[in-house]
């Protein structure tokens, strides 16, 4: 039987998964069914993406129990982060850029998941 650490890892990247293909499907929808120009799209479905995330890792990766205001601020926060490492990781990283966003795919989760684990879904 896998370690209580394994199936929460097993869920935050199911959690993710479900993530990423809210981000992809709402894009999509909203660009190509709907004509909405491509940027709107795609950031209607990153934030889409953004309640999906939080939802899932607050009730069934983490299960935790504090309150939507700590824990959804210290999410927002969390997720800030993550947006300004994956700028980072593209503006200073030299290379193809499958390879540097590959990187930053890689990058991102560890740290979005050490940070989550250890302050945003943290119990008191």
């Amino acid at each position: 039987m896998p370690s209580a650490e394994a199936s929460r890892l097993l869920r935050y990247g199911l959690s993710g998964a479900a993530s990423a293909l809210t981000h992809l499907s709402v894009g999509l929808l909203l660009a190509e069914g709907l004509e909405v120009p491509p940027v709107t799209a795609s950031a209607t479905g990153f934030a889409a993406s953004v309640l999906v995330s939080y939802g899932l890792q607050r009730s069934w990766v983490f299960r935790a129990s504090t309150g939507h205001v700590t824990t959804g601020g210290r999410f927002l926060a969390v997720t800030a982060v993550a947006f300004a490492l994956n700028t980072a990781i593209l503006g200073l990283v030299t290379g193809p850029y499958l390879m540097v966003q590959a990187l930053a795919l890689v990058t991102i989760p560890a740290v979005n998941y050490a940070l989550n684990s250890r302050w945003t879904f943290r119990a008191r």
